[in-house]
């Protein structure tokens, strides 16, 4: 039988999860530097770089990557953070995890596969770069 998780645990989980999406870098960097995997996950397989990159955070998204987050770590769906970010148009996001190393090949579908759908040549180009 699974052991039920600790509330207090799943709170602060939820509290780490809610400074990604609002791009609290300060707070979140210091979690991280306090122990949190810098890979933390949520129940969909979000992790923090994918929740602040698709909310448009750069500098938390550079603050995790900093700290050994995976730049191109799937969710359930297969969707990347660099895919998120293509999807909502986060430039200084996409080259923020393009900086750190992330992969517009990977994931379905991938950032270079939104990049096509939604007709964005500059973001194709500028993977072509990279």
């Amino acid at each position: 039988m699974t052991e039920a998780p600790d509330p207090e645990v799943v709170e602060l989980a939820t509290r780490i999860f809610d400074l990604a999406r609002q791009g609290r870098t300060e707070a979140l960097a210091a979690y991280v530097d306090a122990g949190v995997p810098a890979n933390l996950t949520n129940d969909k397989g979000d992790s923090l770089v994918m929740l602040a990159a698709y909310h448009g955070h750069a500098d938390a998204v550079r603050a995790l990557l900093e700290r050994g987050a995976e730049p191109d770590r799937a969710n359930d769906r297969g969707q990347t953070p660099l895919a998120g970010a293509v999807f909502k148009g986060e430039e200084a996001v996409i080259r923020a995890l393009l900086d750190a190393g992330a992969d517009p090949a990977a994931g379905t579908p991938s950032a270079v596969d939104t990049a096509r759908m939604f007709g964005k040549t500059d973001l194709l180009e500028l993977f072509g770069a990279h």
